[in-house]
């Protein structure tokens, strides 16, 4: 999962210039909103039916960011053999609820855009997704899909998502 993140870390923030994730922090001083700490976030993934079916793992957590996998499946692909889109939909929805719920608590989607940019190919699929921004009761994120073939890691798509606190 490294060369995940190293690629991500590489292509995405410094070809563009952004800071690293932790740089760009979206918890405001005093905030008295309550993320999930990984524990927490990892039981509500395991008593998430469709999450534990597919076989989504949490590779990486901080607060606003994580990494998760789903090995991919023959069950999982599209008639050509590639990842359906639906798997790759859920783990950009997926990598960006649980950004969120990592930082401010329980969430929803409420809308999500997702860019679908190669075929997902590979022994594992990687979502990683950051808290891009938190207003009020809205939280925005983004997420990147890479799909794991050996050492070889390709980005497959990109999604923005806004969720809303719940509760």
């Amino acid at each position: 999962m490294e060369s995940v993140h190293r690629m991500r870390e590489d292509s995405a923030r410094q070809a563009q210039g952004l800071p690293h994730a932790q740089e760009t922090s979206p918890r405001r001083a005093g905030s008295n909103i309550e993320g999930y700490p990984r524990d927490k976030l990892e039981a509500v993934i395991e008593r998430t039916p469709f999450a534990s079916w597919l076989g989504a793992k949490l590779e990486a957590y901080d607060t606003g960011h994580v990494a998760l996998s789903v090995p991919l499946r023959r069950e999982l692909t599209m008639h050509h053999g590639f990842a359906h889109g639906a798997v790759i939909g859920f783990l950009a929805d997926s990598a960006c609820a649980w950004a969120a719920t990592s930082l401010v608590g329980d969430v929803l989607t409420s809308e999500y855009k997702l860019n679908l940019l190669a075929p997902g190919a590979g022994d594992v699929l990687v979502g990683v997704g950051d808290v891009v921004n938190v207003s009020g009761r809205q939280v925005v994120c983004r997420a990147d899909i890479f799909s794991v073939l050996g050492e070889r890691t390709r980005l497959i798509a990109t999604a923005l998502a806004t969720l809303t606190r719940y509760k």
